[in-house]
């Protein structure tokens, strides 16, 4: 199979060395004592990406799998849950919450804009009574970025336990865990990490955990059950056999993460330079504030389609890029320059490779993407 450049925001270019280390031999997890030393030590590297001292804990499943446990192991049925909206996936994560029982009311944003704070501080005034709620951190599908240090303390000032997806922001956004007082954050092997698709990793809070041990009715799953997780270590013992190699893969890909100095500048430094290059070029993106530095989308222009884009970039330049789904399905294309794929190299040729798309396609924008882009770097 003829091996792509893969620029989409997730999953993310794998590096040799990863691929190396996912190639390691294996033990048997559940018996090698050496392994859980391990698992541990991946785990400590996660706090420190998180910048959090509470537990995390690494689970064989996409990302998926943690916004679903976290909603099987907090929500029992009739709990009143808000669902921060302004996103595919903010709108989402209700869906999660409603198969465990919970009393869904949303509070709905401009989906081309980050939330709001003085319309959700308005709002909390006047009905706060939540158990938790669920809010996206980096909304992939839109491009943007929520303001969740400004947020979490706002709800914790009612009580209320913060969940929050940062699959797409953990690594090239900033993330604070405890002091923005984030109760769960969930993250994904595959974004930021550049790691291979295949385990999600969440943190978890005292408070978290208080209200996962002492429920009144028991988790509605076995796989989504955290707390079956609880003493992992000290009882030296998996609730199910981890996916070794993935994790191997995952230890090393947090290396390279660190080994890179201020991975959380160079994302910014990448992500700024390709707003840049769309606006100077006239082309218009997606979000109108609230810009994250790990996606990009951009409108499509009249007279292409996602599928041209999409099918001369791989046939002709080897270039994968994402296109979107739900309401914003063939409206937007989306460029990754997340992890492994943020250096200026590489989104430098996507940027080529789409100028001469639009060429051949007889779309005129105004100057060229890849000069621009450059020239801000």
């Amino acid at each position: 199979m003829k091996k792509s450049l893969i620029m989409t925001p997730g999953p993310t270019e794998v590096h040799e060395d990863v691929r190396r280390a996912m190639a390691q031999s294996i033990t048997n997890p559940d018996l090698d004592v050496n392994f859980f030393e391990y698992y541990k030590e991946t785990c400590g590297k996660l706090k420190k990406l998180l910048n959090t001292k509470e537990d995390v804990l690494i689970l064989d499943g996409e990302g998926i799998l943690g916004l679903e446990a976290a909603c099987a192991s907090l929500i029992e049925p009739g709990d009143k849950v808000l669902c921060i909206d302004n996103g595919i996936f903010g709108k989402g994560f209700g869906d999660f919450a409603k198969i465990y029982g919970a009393e869904i009311t949303y509070f709905k944003g401009n989906y081309r804009r980050s939330i709001d704070l003085k319309e959700l501080e308005n709002f909390l005034e006047k009905d706060n009574d939540f158990k938790l709620a669920t809010l996206v951190h980096c909304e992939t599908p839109s491009g943007l970025t929520n303001p969740v240090s400004k947020i979490c303390p706002l709800l914790k000032k009612y009580g209320i336990i913060t969940v929050v997806d940062s699959v797409s922001g953990i690594g090239g956004e900033p993330l604070k865990v405890d002091k923005w007082q984030i109760d769960v954050v969930l993250g994904g092997s595959q974004k930021c990490i550049s790691a291979s698709p295949g385990l999600t990793f969440l943190s978890i809070s005292k408070k978290a955990w208080d209200i996962i041990l002492n429920r009144k009715t028991p988790i509605a799953s076995f796989y989504c059950n955290l707390a079956i997780w609880k003493n992992w270590y000290e009882e030296k013992y998996f609730p199910y056999t981890p996916p070794i190699s993935d994790i191997y893969g995952l230890n090393c890909a947090l290396d390279r993460v660190f080994k890179k100095g201020d991975y959380i500048e160079r994302h910014k430094k990448i992500g700024t330079a390709v707003r840049e290059a769309i606006m100077k070029s006239e082309l218009e993106l997606y979000p109108i504030d609230g810009y994250s530095n790990t996606v990009t989308a951009i409108l499509i222009p009249k007279g292409i389609t996602f599928s041209d884009i999409y099918n001369h970039m791989v046939e002709e330049h080897n270039i994968m890029i994402g296109g979107d789904f739900d309401c914003l399905k063939d409206k937007v294309i989306r460029i990754g320059h997340m992890g492994e794929n943020c250096y200026e190299e590489k989104v430098y040729i996507t940027l080529k490779a789409l100028d001469e798309t639009f060429k051949k396609y007889g779309i005129n924008i105004n100057g060229s993407l890849h000069k621009y882009f450059a020239d801000a770097m």
